[in-house]
């Protein structure tokens, strides 16, 4: 019955929609047309980064005027389309709205540099710059600023939430076990402030960055480290003040700006806005039959058949958790789900034309039980053809533990990475009821029963008993490592692990990492051990489309649930969270969402007891 609705749903479009395509086909040709474009035009590709990229692709299109988030492999791909465009003659580039983590900063910005091997200049223009997009921007041959415009290069600021004062109006008691001196992840709701260890290890963190942002700067400007140092410590800056001190190019209003790249370019030059983006619902416009068939395949979708040898990415992207990925129409629920993960994994490994594998991992961790469930079937996958992992912003714990299949690990200098061992535990809420009047009454049977009741905390034989587990799991985890990087560690395992957060560039030194590199170098690599010169890139699973989600459409795969979207983490329908992080959020929203992780946190703990996360959420501005 659902297939013939269907049925009828897309004859009908189709019969509506056709003399529609006509119609635009013989507008689009005529506007063409008038715009009298031809092969020889020279071209200023235009690329917007706004807000935060995500790093799995999807194929969702706008809903309710909200675009989905461009993706880091999807903008790198458009840059290379830049490079070897013979008509492209330079690009433009606007990154004021960016929000992006810094192993993701340090890729794009190696993008731009390289378009200066092709003689292409690189402009920025901008109303204002961070620290971190100022960073991002020295990766251009011109960066310019309007009169009134202001250079926020300051430095960086780190800070962790604590909830436990709040816990503590609740009439709720945290009671946590960890594995490892530097596994701090509780911290953040068991303490009011940081432990000596946690002060230790946030201080070589932001150290790592600070240095790299301070050598990038100071290598794309000309300038030496102390210089750009001396320049943070004098920051912000007025426009004027910045190009004075030679930090950006040139100072001058949006008209000036273009009118100078029409005068360097020639006054003909296009600037093509949104350079290479790719529209889904564009209608082809050679003839009436080329959209016919278009509304055909875009009513009913079929898989790609992939025939060409190809290099896969599969993404481990969010917190790990356990079971399938959900799909609404509006978008993907977040998270790396190990079911839909592991299906993926093995597809790769199954199918013939997949010749590698790149695991791409921008994760804090998770669940352990999921991130087992992932290397396992990386394993499966290293068996039969290289693997070769590529970290994000982030690649720690759970999301460390997924990389021991592989060979070689790249990532960028200033991923943030390892963080091996183990925490769990429960929040006591007897309190928090008492406060409202509400007793209750429990009955146990079995010794162990109430281990995980949130009614009291955990007696002395019941702790015993889940610090047994959490240390099966702790010794587990740091089997994987020492199996995955044998000798490659420079240190006993315990003095690596424990909970420790390295850089990339300092788990380099430990034997963690093999190489500083991004997604592109990944993929190449990866290529090149199975000797391939010319090869397809593809992502498995196939992120799902608008008419796989309004349609039903049921790929062979199975790897998307097609399912309501999951309720936020219930501690939000708690006082005083419910009421006051959306008042936060509208006058301090990076606090207030960091705020809301570490209550996720505590939700993912409550549902899988024990977990390989990150240690306390860190906001970094």
């Amino acid at each position: 019955m659902k297939t013939k609705h269907n049925l009828c749903l897309i004859l009908a479009s189709i019969i509506w929609l056709t003399p529609v395509a006509g119609a635009y086909a013989q507008f689009d040709a005529f506007r063409k047309f008038a715009k009298g474009k031809t092969a020889e035009t020279k071209q200023v590709a235009h690329f917007k980064i706004k807000g935060a990229l995500a790093e799995t692709p999807t194929r969702m299109p706008p809903l309710f005027g909200s675009e989905p988030p461009l993706s880091l492999k999807e903008l790198l791909d458009r840059f290379k389309q830049a490079r070897h465009d013979n008509d492209v003659v330079a690009i433009v580039v606007d990154l004021q709205s960016a929000a992006l983590g810094f192993a993701q900063l340090q890729e794009i910005h190696e993008a731009l540099t390289k378009f200066a091997a092709v003689d292409k200049e690189v402009y920025v223009h901008v109303d204002s710059l961070s620290t971190r997009t100022y960073a991002l921007a020295t990766g251009a041959s011109h960066v310019s600023m309007v009169p009134t415009g202001n250079l926020w290069l300051v430095g960086l600021y780190g800070e962790t939430p604590y909830l436990r004062g709040a816990l503590d109006k609740l009439g709720c008691v945290p009671d946590f076990e960890h594995c490892g001196d530097y596994k701090t992840g509780a911290e953040s709701i068991t303490r009011t402030g940081p432990s000596d260890e946690s002060k230790q290890m946030t201080k070589w963190l932001i150290d790592a960055i600070y240095e790299d942002l301070v050598k990038l700067i100071a290598e794309s400007r000309g300038m030496s480290p102390a210089k750009v140092r001396s320049a943070i410590d004098n920051g912000p800056y007025s426009a004027k003040q910045a190009l004075e001190a030679g930090l950006i190019d040139s100072v001058k209003h949006r008209q000036e700006f273009v009118a100078d790249i029409k005068r360097v370019h020639g006054k003909d030059v296009e600037i093509v806005t949104d350079y290479g983006k790719k529209d889904p619902f564009e209608i082809p416009d050679d003839n009436i039959f080329a959209a016919f068939e278009f509304l055909m395949k875009l009513f009913n979708p079929t898989p790609k058949v992939y025939t060409e040898p190809s290099v896969a990415i599969v993404y481990v992207e969010g917190t790990i958790v356990t079971g399938s990925a959900e799909s609404t129409p509006f978008g993907t629920t977040p998270g790396a789900f190990s079911t839909t993960i592991r299906k993926a994994l093995d597809k790769a490994a199954a199918d013939d034309t997949v010749k590698a594998v790149v695991l791409r991992v921008d994760s804090p961790g998770g669940s352990a039980l999921a991130s087992e469930i992932i290397l396992n079937a990386a394993k499966g996958v290293a068996a039969k053809k290289p693997i070769v992992v590529s970290m994000g912003n982030v690649a720690g714990s759970g999301g460390y533990y997924v990389t021991c299949a592989s060979e070689t690990i790249f990532a960028d200098s200033s991923t943030i990475t390892a963080s091996i061992g183990v925490l769990g535990g429960k929040i006591v809420t007897t309190g928090m009821w008492d406060k409202v009047g509400i007793n209750w009454h429990a009955v146990q049977r079995g010794k162990m029963a109430g281990m995980l009741s949130s009614a009291r905390g955990f007696t002395d034989a019941e702790r015993a008993k889940f610090k047994g587990y959490m240390n099966t799991v702790y010794e587990t985890f740091k089997g994987h490592v020492v199996a995955a990087r044998g000798d490659r560690l420079t240190k006993p395992i315990d003095e690596i692990a424990g909970g420790r957060v390295f850089t990339a560039r300092q788990a380099i030194e430990l034997g963690l990492v093999d190489r500083i590199g991004g997604l592109e170098d990944a993929i190449k690599f990866a290529a090149k051990q199975v000797g391939l010169g010319e090869y397809e890139i593809r992502v498995i699973p196939e992120p799902p489309s608008i008419f796989d989600i309004f349609l039903g459409s049921k790929r062979d795969d199975d790897e998307f649930a097609i399912v309501p979207r999951r309720a936020s983490s219930s501690l939000m329908a708690i006082e005083p969270f419910r009421t006051m992080l959306p008042a936060i959020a509208r006058v301090d929203p990076l606090r207030a969402a960091a705020i809301f992780r570490t209550l996720q946190r505590i939700e993912l703990i409550r549902k899988e007891n024990v977990i390989a996360m990150m240690p306390d959420e860190l906001l970094i501005r």
